[in-house]
């Protein structure tokens, strides 16, 4: 008898151990990295998608459009463009992370995004000396040069470095910040000023303007988990 409760005592041993590691297998794949790779996504794809609204590169959209007339090598150009640039962008977002310490670095990411906000209420224009010369290039070429250097310092770009260094991954950042980008320039190359018109933008870069003050106000308050 007292062979068997060891026995027995032993099979159930195992099963808390098996149980265990099966919780520490699922807890690789929890709901909270899901979840932390769906708001970096969202945030990313909505902050550059509203900031975009108004911003030189859309208004560079809408020159292309008009003088080029090929919407498709047009959005295809801003992809690639975009692309290139964010993922640059963003590359240097989570290499400074590297060097700094969670205290410095969430000081620079709060006071950053206070700065995005008041930079968001700051009209944007496109200036003579940025445009292109649509004849020596294709439409495809000619908007991946001139989205490339013209988005170059710009909000976005500077949204983008920000965000890959508040989320950890890169792909996801890059990801949503191109989609914001493609979500928000994409109808104004097929619609025109059409669509510019009607969208309230003092509205929208007001609206913007508060989600990057939100988000300042979260990393300077270490509200919620930052890093």
């Amino acid at each position: 008898m007292v062979q068997g409760a060891q026995l027995g005592e032993t099979f159930d041993w195992c099963g808390v151990n098996a149980g265990w590691r099966a919780v520490s297998v699922i807890g690789h794949f929890s709901p909270t990295r899901r979840d932390l790779t769906m708001e970096a996504f969202l945030v990313s794809t909505g902050i550059v998608a509203l900031a975009e609204m108004g911003d030189k590169t859309q208004l560079l959209a809408l020159v292309l459009a008009a003088r080029l007339k090929k919407p498709l090598p047009i959005c295809a150009g801003i992809l690639v463009a975009t692309l290139v640039n964010h993922a640059c962008a963003a590359a240097v977002g989570q290499w400074i992370t590297q060097y700094l310490g969670p205290d410095a670095m969430r000081w620079i990411l709060g006071l950053s995004f206070l700065a995005m906000a008041a930079w968001m209420l700051i009209p944007d224009k496109l200036d003579d000396d940025e445009g292109t010369r649509p004849e020596r290039f294709g439409a495809f070429l000619t908007t991946v040069i001139a989205f490339f250097i013209v988005e170059m310092g710009d909000k976005t770009q500077i949204a983008t470095v920000a965000l890959a260094a508040k989320y950890s991954s890169l792909f996801v950042v890059v990801a949503g910040t191109t989609l914001g980008m493609m979500l928000a320039n994409a109808p104004v190359v097929y619609f025109g000023d059409q669509l510019t018109r009607r969208v309230p933008i003092k509205l929208v870069h007001a609206a913007c303007a508060a989600v990057f003050a939100v988000l300042g106000l979260a990393a300077l308050l270490n509200l919620g988990k930052m890093f």
